[in-house]
């Protein structure tokens, strides 16, 4: 297994400043997880300070053993399942929303992350530590999950998607697709593979997770359980009806303490902008973090007097009434960013939360908000991130020394200094020559024409200015063609570029993980899950 570590800064400044302990992304929360003595806090505040607010422990495992007997998935995830009935087990959570056959790469990583510091800190700590996936069903935003990209053969990056099927903005886990919409996707996934002696095996899954008219967070659901159920991964989808039950005295607070939840949402961003950074979510003072179902839709809801409204103020709920859903119906409720990672504490006893650049950001807004609740917000730790290089992109790499570095800040520069040196002919330098020793002679003569009248001297300039444009239209010409000479070349550079950053995004943010299990298959997913790999913020680029 050959794998290089590499400093690729976060776009996200509080979580790059966060992740290297800077004193002022610290402050921002209660744990870190590079100190050890941290990790050891967290455990003995969850072993003697739990909060009275949480779930039904019992119930919670028939919840999750059901929805994982639904999706399918394996023995190993029931053992870990059952083991959450034992007062001491500890889990590490993660999630991601529910992208067509699995979404990007980096949501498998976030799985292999979570089952990793579950599998590490069993160990430290000889007690059950449970892996699981959080998937964000309960999500609206179908755009963002109904497609996948991969590159073909033919160097071009293939988008694959899915249509929306009723055109209502409500979460992903309601929206069933019919099998024809699910039949389309496959056929296009599959014309884009190559023919590999893995793709029968891989498509077969495919069509399997998504057989029945599956909605999107059905199929990935399916999907990661045949990918990680054997490593115990848990998968349960956050807007699981029968969850939402369990969930029901959590809204209940949630509602009864809206105003007071909204304000320590406020000291928080009050203190992330106090600390330099810019807010990650959008908190307003009179928003509810609270979503609703209705009329078909999912509703942001805020307050407005003594009502909680949407934003198009077509509907219209006191305070009471949605304390009586909280109660009575919980599924017409639903968690937004804010108040998700609070559900989140209420429902499991988190060790660890894993999670990505963006969201350690917003993350940062509810420090405050977990201590109102009497909770405390658990360790963040940052999931695992690789760029995977194939064999043959690592010796085109190597024969035209070109670095990761190379590729990621001066791919352009690289690629015409190579151009440049097999340039033996020189025709820029000779053409730029060509076009100072005729500006040098003829620019005179133009000027001296003013003697004559301004017309004419007007005429010379337009001249020189069209010699000069002839001469550079010619040079541009004689480049293109020297540079069919290396049109190969060319290609392959290319393809080391489209291979780390695709649409100028790194790999693991564009890429469907389908591609490489048909090239590869699982192997080198199977490297991952069972190679002990630091959880240290850095990247890896990891050659296939």
């Amino acid at each position: 297994m050959q794998m290089e570590t590499f400093h690729w800064k976060k776009n996200q400044k509080l979580a790059e400043d966060y992740i290297h302990q800077s004193a002022q992304a610290a402050a921002l929360f209660p744990y870190h997880f590079g100190h050890q003595e941290d990790w050891q806090s967290r455990i003995k505040w969850l072993d003697e300070g739990q909060p009275t607010l949480s779930a039904d422990r019992g119930r919670l495992v028939e919840v999750l053993r059901s929805y994982n007997e639904r999706i399918g998935n394996a023995e190993a995830a029931f053992d870990q399942i059952a083991a959450l009935e034992g007062k001491e087990t500890l889990v590490i959570v993660g999630g991601q929303q529910a992208g067509l056959f699995g979404g990007s790469l980096l949501v498998l990583y976030k799985a292999i992350t979570i089952i990793q510091l579950a599998r590490e800190w069993s160990a430290k700590l000889n007690r059950q530590v449970v892996p699981i996936f959080w998937i964000a069903g309960e999500d609206h935003d179908f755009d963002e999950v109904n497609h996948l990209f991969t590159l073909s053969n033919t160097q071009q990056i293939d988008k694959i998607k899915v249509d929306h099927p009723t055109g209502q903005r409500t979460s992903v886990s309601k929206l069933r697709l019919e099998p024809e919409a699910w039949k389309v996707a496959l056929t296009a996934l599959d014309q884009s593979l190559m023919d590999t002696e893995f793709k029968a095996s891989l498509m077969a899954k495919l069509e399997s997770a998504a057989e029945g008219g599956a909605t999107l967070s059905d199929a990935f659901a399916r999907w990661m359980a045949m990918l990680f159920g054997e490593y115990g991964l848990v998968l349960i989808d956050s807007d699981e009806p029968s969850l939402r039950t369990i969930e029901s005295p959590m809204f209940e607070q949630l509602v009864r303490q809206n105003e007071a939840f909204a304000a320590s949402l406020l000291k928080s961003q009050e203190d992330v902008q106090q600390a330099g950074y810019s807010s990650q979510a959008d908190v307003t003072n009179d928003g509810a973090n609270l979503f609703v179902y209705a009329g078909g839709h999912r509703l942001l809801l805020h307050r407005e007097g003594e009502y909680f409204t949407d934003k198009k103020k077509e509907y219209r709920f006191t305070k009471e009434q949605l304390q009586d859903m909280a109660v009575t119906s919980p599924e017409q409720l639903s968690n937004n960013v804010m108040s998700r990672p609070l559900m989140q504490e209420f429902l499991f006893p988190v060790l660890a939360t894993v999670l990505g650049p963006g969201e350690i950001a917003y993350w940062a807004l509810t420090k405050q908000a977990f201590s109102h609740f009497g909770m405390k917000m658990p360790i963040v730790a940052p999931r695992l991130e690789f760029t995977l290089i194939e064999g043959t992109v690592q010796k085109q790499m190597h024969k035209y020394d070109f670095t990761f570095e190379d590729v990621m800040y001066r791919f352009e520069q690289k690629k015409q200094d190579w151009l440049d040196s097999q340039d033996t002919l020189r025709l820029n330098e000779r053409f730029d020559r060509v076009k100072t020793e005729f500006r040098d002679s003829y620019a005179p003569l133009v000027d001296s024409l003013a003697v004559i009248n301004q017309g004419v001297k007007k005429l010379g300039d337009t001249n020189l200015a069209k010699i000069i444009e002839q001469i550079e239209f010619l040079q541009h010409k004689a480049a293109d063609a020297y540079k069919t000479q290396f049109d190969a070349t060319l290609r392959q550079l290319e393809r080391i570029r489209l291979t780390i950053l695709p649409l100028a995004k790194p790999q693991e943010r564009v890429y469907n993980g389908c591609a490489y299990m048909n090239r590869y298959g699982n192997d080198w997913l199977k490297e991952l899950l069972e190679t002990p790999i630091p959880v240290d913020g850095l990247h890896r680029v990891y050659y296939l």
